[in-house]
């Protein structure tokens, strides 16, 4: 995978170098499927594994760049966004002219399915509540919140890692998925704990379900200023939450902000001081 700058209004862009450099763009209405994970899909051709690297590029304020890559599932590393942020960091990131424009909410939107639940509420920031209950004697019930506008994402979301049961494992490799996972990239969990301790935090499982949420509303392609609550959802419900902004353009406001301390996204302002224009990654490319 390689990591390009992009122009003002680019976007994310994912290209496929193995295909002659199809493109597809992050964007809710490429959403192919989700299940484990999110997948795009423009003409036949897919794009999985995603919501890393986008969460990834919301938490350090990154609002274009081109994605290389020459297979159709992004490298999951050591299974957080930690990597990608540290790729990015490396590359430097640039001011761009272009004001970055952002959703704010209007009013309130909910979604609800079986005992799962969804929602955003209007604000003038980006934070997210998180909720789990897994029948798990390592997980249980576990809520986290976060305010993603002050620099929190690095420490408090970007290392938590992805999970999994050794009873799922055939199952996603059967569909195409975690074709490079190990216990290096991921929780392992058994019947009675974990395989392959220690936690990096002692709730790091929703702390990366907050993770996947931020990657997965990415891709309305615009910052959010809202308030998202999430109880036992997913990635089949973020996504739904983002074709319901996207169909309804009434629920939200395109707005600009002035020199905001919120300017930079989710992660640390460019330069260290907060800016109102796009934000790319630096012109030199990176690798993983």
């Amino acid at each position: 995978m390689r990591l390009l700058p992009a122009p003002s209004g680019t976007g994310i862009l994912f290209r496929r170098t193995d295909l002659d450099g199809f493109e597809i763009e992050a964007h809710g209405h490429n959403v192919a499927k989700v299940s484990y994970a999110t997948s795009l899909m423009k003409k036949g051709v897919l794009i999985s594994t995603t919501e890393h690297l986008l969460s990834a590029l919301v938490g350090v304020g990154v609002d274009n760049a081109i994605v290389e890559l020459d297979n159709l599932e992004l490298p999951i590393l050591d299974g957080s966004a930690q990597p990608f942020v540290e790729m990015i960091q490396q590359a430097g990131l640039r001011r761009q002219r272009r004001r970055r424009k952002y959703l704010r909410v209007r009013e309130p939107i909910e979604l609800s399915d079986r005992g799962k639940f969804i929602a955003i509420y209007p604000a003038e920031s980006y934070s997210a509540s998180y909720s789990i209950d897994f029948p798990h004697p390592a997980i249980g019930r576990e809520t986290f919140a976060v305010e993603l506008s002050n620099g929190s994402y690095l420490k408090q979301i970007a290392p938590a890692r992805t999970f999994g049961s050794r009873e799922d494992e055939q199952a996603m490799r059967n569909m195409g998925l975690i074709r490079g996972a190990s216990r290096e990239n991921c929780v392992v969990l058994t019947k009675d704990g974990i395989e392959n301790p220690p936690l990096r935090f002692s709730d790091e499982f929703v702390r990366h379900k907050v993770l996947d949420l931020i990657g997965d509303l990415a891709l309305i392609g615009k910052r959010l200023l809202g308030r998202v609550v999430a109880d036992r959802a997913g990635h089949a419900m973020h996504t739904a939450l983002v074709s319901r902004i996207l169909k309804n353009p009434s629920l939200c406001e395109e707005v600009t902000l002035e020199g905001s301390a919120h300017a930079a996204g989710a992660g640390t302002p460019v330069n260290g001081a907060a800016t109102s224009g796009d934000v790319s990654v630096a012109v030199e490319p990176v690798e993983h």
